[in-house]
């Protein structure tokens, strides 16, 4: 199979149409078909089902959707590194990861990266744990580091760590001391909520349902750095991982404390690739140096926990 035809194939699949695709390719529609008929005598089945509205993919289309992607990559990847031969290397790391992941200690893991591989350059987009899996599977970023409560497809788990949801709260605050909370002490205080989309607010609203309590939120944002300066100068509460603010939590004034509640243990942090995706050098030497980081952090809590 052709390299140009895998690729207006893959183009095809993601636009949904012979004339979508070939305004993104500038390439004669004919000439697009003519490839795609060609993939599918190759293989002996149809790729597509020709729908009214467009082109839909057979279950063999889906089949070599994800090879494709993989193989279109992985060959990028491979003349990338040859013309790095023969110049200065340059090297870009393409990653998704949740806000509290970007926030938490990844900005800083890229520095640090950076110090030691001055060549490489990093494009990082923050995502939805859902929307950083499907970036992933679909070879639109190399990696995602992301909160995570359900598995998903198409992605591999390189690395998953158990990322308790924990309360955060002013260092001067009454239940600050503690060495764990429950719920219903917390309700009783101004609640900072993230909004539906966080993986921290989906367990909590979870538990919530299960125990028959309800949320009031004094302040909720899609954005958490307005949560932490609300906390900070309140007796209000927020909830969040403690890799998320490790970090932050001394110079904010802050402190992090255990929640007694068995749905609020069951979140992970993963870093996920493409599934059978051969991954360039650089990227596997990021996820190593991602990993020691996260590694590090737990180990600060577990320590801090017992």
């Amino acid at each position: 199979m052709h390299g140009i035809a895998l690729k207006y194939f893959v183009e095809v699949a993601q636009a949904g149409s012979l004339s979508a695709a070939s305004r993104q390719l500038h390439v004669a529609v004919s000439a697009i078909s003519r490839q795609i008929a060609g993939l599918e005598e190759e293989i002996g089945t149809p790729l597509f089902e020709r729908a009214p509205r467009g082109m839909v993919l057979s279950e063999a289309g889906q089949l070599l959707l994800a090879h494709a992607r993989r193989t279109i990559m992985e060959s990028a990847s491979v003349l990338h590194q040859i013309s790095n031969l023969q110049q200065t290397p340059q090297d870009e790391i393409r990653l998704a990861a949740s806000e509290g992941a970007a926030r938490g200690f990844l900005a800083e893991a890229m520095a640090v990266f950076r110090n030691n591989h001055p060549h490489t350059r990093f494009r990082l987009h923050v995502a939805t744990p859902l929307e950083a899996m499907r970036l992933t599977a679909e070879g639109e970023v190399d990696l995602a580091v992301s909160f995570t409560v359900d598995p998903g497809e198409g992605v591999s788990i390189l690395h998953s760590w158990r990322t308790p949801v924990y309360a955060i709260m002013a260092a001067g605050h009454p239940l600050a001391g503690r060495a764990a909370v429950k719920l219903p002490e917390l309700l009783r205080y101004p609640l900072a909520l993230t909004d539906g989309n966080s993986t921290a607010r989906h367990l909590l609203d979870r538990e919530c349902a299960l125990e028959g309590l309800t949320l009031e939120a004094a302040l909720s944002s899609n954005y958490s750095p307005v949560l932490h300066v609300f906390v900070r100068h309140s007796n209000a509460v927020m909830f969040a991982g403690y890799v998320s603010v490790a970090s932050r939590l001394e110079s904010d004034g802050l402190v992090a404390v255990p929640v007694d509640s068995a749905e609020l243990q069951s979140r992970n942090l993963q870093i996920q690739t493409m599934t059978n995706r051969l991954l360039p050098p650089v990227v596997t030497r990021f996820i190593a140096h991602v990993k020691e980081v996260v590694d590090n952090i737990e180990a600060k809590r577990r320590a801090g926990a017992g």
